[in-house]
């Protein structure tokens, strides 16, 4: 399995950062409501756990 070499993932996360900073710049709502949407699939998701594993223990 080959690894990626450290300049090259420190320019690939550059780019991301710069990207993300340049999205929130142009289109603050945008981003703003992708932002929301993860929070509210990450929440989703542990509340699904919660559930599942409450399920189990009854």
């Amino acid at each position: 399995m080959s690894t990626m070499p450290p300049k090259a993932k420190t320019l690939l996360i550059w780019l991301v950062v710069i990207f993300l900073i340049y999205a929130v710049v142009t289109s603050p709502d945008a981003a703003s409501n992708i932002v929301t949407g993860i929070w509210e699939f990450i929440i989703g998701a542990f509340r699904g756990f919660g559930e599942f594993f409450s399920n189990l223990a009854s």
